[in-house]
């Protein structure tokens, strides 16, 4: 009887030993697999794509992470910026954020927190929390709150859909349109 006990408690003590193995290597594996870590990471990145001896765009970071593996993606985790030119070199339109990813092979960039997003050309400013921008549709959309200054009018709703140069937009269940005044009476 004694020996049963003892084996008894030896075989669970064995199967115990097993299972944490097993789960110290199954943690091991997850925390070396290749897409959980970075491939590259970089402070304070001034990034210019230039085409035909004109800049094109100008990207400004203060932290960058990019990811290999099935997935492969660019995080901002400290907020971006980017200005875009025309083929003169004149900057036409500017969007900045707290925090953004670019998701490689799905061609979508997500821009989050703090999304302001400047047309020079028109004067307008967008003012949201959420914006994705689909490059393989070619449209940026927001289903979170926007506001769309303009030199004439304010414009708030819930959610808008624009196509990639913002030229052709819609706001969505807008909240309320406000005239801007030429000049305020004092």
């Amino acid at each position: 009887m004694y020996k049963k006990l003892v084996k008894s408690i030896l075989g669970i003590f064995i199967l115990g030993m097993l299972f944490s193995c097993e789960n110290s290597i199954k943690t091991i594996k997850e925390i070396t697999m290749e897409d959980t870590l970075p491939e590259l990471t970089a402070y304070n990145i001034e990034y210019e794509r230039i085409s035909d001896q004109h800049k094109k765009i100008l990207l400004k970071s203060p932290y960058i992470v990019r990811y290999e593996g099935e997935e492969p993606s660019t995080t901002f985790p400290d907020g971006f910026e980017i200005t875009f030119y025309d083929t003169t070199g004149k900057a036409i339109s500017f969007i900045s954020a707290n925090y953004g990813i670019n998701l490689i092979k799905k061609n979508i960039m997500q821009a989050r927190n703090n999304v302001v997003v400047i047309n020079y050309e028109t004067q307008e400013q967008l003012n949201t929390e959420n914006l994705v921008w689909d490059q393989n549709k070619k449209e940026i959309f927001s289903n979170t709150f926007v506001k769309l200054t303009s030199p004439d009018r304010v414009v708030f709703g819930d959610s808008m859909r624009a196509d990639e140069s913002f030229a052709s937009r819609e706001i969505f269940n807008i909240s309320a349109e406000l005239e801007v005044a030429d000049s305020l009476a004092y």
